[in-house]
Order: C-alpha cells, then sequence, then structure tokens
C-alpha cells in the first residue's frame, strides 16, 4: 500500500467523490501510506493541452478515479494517454441517460445530463471498472462494461443523540419534519403535497422544513409553518446536518426509470439529523428499511403518507426508538470501513 497512489481527477462532483473515496477512504488510504490527490479538470479552453504534460509526469502510473463526466479536451487527452495510468474507476451515482430523457426533471438539468449521456461511453471504454451506488445501477451497465461493482454509500456524517424527542411535542417545541431533496425530487415532493397540506392544516404542532428555496411549490409555501431554506453547497449542507435535528424525513421516490438507479443515501441522510423517515415502499429503501423497526415504507398514495405521519406523531415514544435504531442501523449499514475495503482491493 506504501506505493499506491490515487488520483480524483474532478469534473467538480464533489458530493459523489467525497461520499464514495474522499472523505470515507482516503483518508485510511493515506493513513497506510498512499498518495491521494483531487485534480480539477478545468473546462477552459486548452486546458488539458496546457496541463496535460505537467500532469503526466507527477502521475504516471496512478490510479484514477473518474467521477459522472469530464470535459471534452481531457477526455481526449485521456484516450491519448490512457496507457500511461494504472487502474481506472468510473464513477457514477445517478441513471444519467434516464435523466436527460425524464420530462418532469428541470429543463436545464434534463440538458447537462444528455451532454453528460452523449459522452459516457467513451468514459466506460477508458474504464477497468464502473462503480455504482445500487445493485439496481449496477444492472444496467452490465450489458454496457465487463466489470461492474456496486458501492452502496458511505456515512459521513457523525451521528447525534436523540435528546430532541424528549421536549415535545407542543406548539412551543414542535415537531421538525423535513424534506432535503433536490429539484430533481421536485415531482415526488409534489406527489405527496396534499398529506402535507392536510398535516399543517389540522395540526399546529409540526414544523415543515423544505429545502428548496425559491423552487418550493407554491401550494407548500403558502401553508402554515413552513420554511424554505435555499439549497446549500456541498460543504455547508454537510455542516447543516451536524447542527439541526428532525423528527421526521420525508423521501418520496416515484417509480420513474431515473429513480430506478438511486441509492439508500436519504436514510443516512436523516439518520445524520436524528430523525426517523417515512420511505416510498419501493427500492432502494426496501433493503434498508424494516417497516415500524426504523422506519416507515409507505405506498404512492398521499392517505397512506398522511397516515404514515399521523402514526409517527401519535406514538413518539414508538418513534423515538424507530429514530434510535435508524441511526444504529445507518451506523452498521454505512459503515466507511466498507469503502475502504473496496478501495483497497482494486
Amino acid at each position: 500500500m506504501s506505493e499506491a497512489q490515487w488520483v480524483v481527477l474532478s469534473d467538480g462532483g464533489r458530493p459523489t467523490e467525497d461520499i464514495y473515496f474522499l472523505e470515507s477512504a482516503a483518508p485510511v488510504l493515506r493513513q497506510q501510506g498512499a498518495t491521494v490527490d483531487r485534480v480539477v479538470a478545468s473546462r477552459s479552453l486548452g486546458a488539458a493541452f496546457m496541463h496535460g504534460r505537467s500532469f503526466l509526469r507527477r502521475y504516471q502510473g496512478a490510479n484514477l478515479l473518474l467521477c459522472r463526466s469530464l470535459p471534452l479536451g481531457w477526455l481526449r487527452w485521456l484516450e491519448r494517454n490512457r496507457n500511461a495510468f494504472g487502474y481506472i474507476a468510473y464513477l457514477i451515482d445517478d441513471d444519467i441517460t434516464a435523466a436527460a430523457l425524464d420530462t418532469t426533471l428541470p429543463g436545464a438539468y434534463r440538458k447537462r445530463m444528455a451532454g453528460i449521456a452523449s459522452l459516457q461511453p467513451r468514459l466506460l471504454a477508458l474504464a477497468d471498472e464502473v462503480v455504482t451506488c445500487s445493485d439496481q445501477l449496477a444492472s444496467y451497465f452490465t450489458s454496457r462494461h465487463p466489470s461492474v461493482s456496486a458501492l452502496t454509500p458511505p456515512l459521513l456524517a457523525p451521528l447525534p443523540g436523540h435528546e430532541h424527542f424528549a421536549a415535545f411535542p407542543s406548539t412551543q417545541s414542535p415537531w421538525q419534519i423535513g424534506f432535503h431533496g433536490t429539484r430533481a425530487h421536485l415531482q415526488d415532493l409534489l406527489h405527496i403535497a396534499p398529506a402535507l397540506e392536510a398535516l399543517q392544516l389540522q395540526r399546529n404542532d409540526t414544523e415543515l422544513e423544505i429545502m428548496l428555496g425559491q423552487h418550493i411549490p407554491k401550494r407548500l409555501a403558502a401553508l402554515p409553518r413552513v420554511n424554505a431554506p435555499a439549497p446549500l453547497p456541498w460543504q455547508a449542507f454537510q455542516q447543516y446536518q451536524c447542527q439541526h435535528r428532525l423528527h421526521i424525513g420525508l423521501a418520496p421516490l416515484l417509480a420513474t426509470p431515473f429513480n430506478r438507479g438511486k441509492s439508500f443515501i436519504k436514510f443516512l441522510d436523516i439518520a445524520a439529523m436524528g430523525g426517523v423517515g417515512i420511505y416510498s415502499n419501493r427500492y432502494p429503501y426496501t433493503e434498508v428499511v424494516r417497516h415500524a423497526e426504523n422506519g416507515l415504507l409507505v405506498e404512492d398514495c398521499p392517505s397512506a403518507w398522511r397516515d404514515g405521519l399521523l402514526q409517527l406523531l401519535e406514538d413518539p415514544a414508538a418513534t423515538a426508538r424507530m429514530a434510535q435504531q435508524a441511526g444504529l442501523d445507518a451506523q452498521r449499514i454505512g459503515d466507511p470501513q466498507n469503502a475502504v475495503l473496496f478501495w483497497q482491493s482494486r
């Protein structure tokens, strides 16, 4: 291990790079004598030509980790110089092609995904191995590459205690319910909006946080006790997770081709904020959630989400126990040592 050298040749996908390698496995690899660097592949015209020679001098023979995509100039440069490097992994945590074709997603996002999808065959050709975030996403690539593996998401955040369950519920200390998905999950959120409307209009002991900022649906923004903070950059969101506590997290996931490639990372995110989650009753959540033990699995109809919310709200002691169990399970299934062993074996 003392001679191992890893380089993340980055297109800017910092959350994915950090979760699956830089903040999970890399610290241990460094302790064991490996060198790990991150080099941003600039999109500026001629960047690969200008910097490629120095990159080659410094990293010849190194293992490379490519995440999602590369600027076209760097992709062409790497194709010309592929034999100068060792093992190359292509790390992917979304079905990019499905995202490009999903008309429910924001137009700018779809356009960006279409650009990545057009380059993906060339990235696959460069890679010795495709590393995905779930078994289901891995199955999508098995017909497109001879070596495909799944590395499920590690837990990066320290797990909190559950003291926040002791001082509620009351109008002075209300239930904290949160949705912290991106705009890519806006349709998932809208599908359960009737349940959230009924909750906020019929009770006065619940606060709902939807981290979409100006993109929050108007029908939800108009409800009482709804907060809509702006989405945070990755590192700021990590700090936010450590500082804020949830009682209940919401993770709806409709049956779409794009969603079928998702990981169970929301289970870890909700546990990291001390909460218990309500999840769509489908993969990937069915892999980690045991109904009524460490979360709730509910069907897609809004009435099922309403019933799930009421079940948690009306039995605070059971909800607290579920949150505690979710934390224990997140610690087990999200053990970063799994990522360490995965990359050590490459």
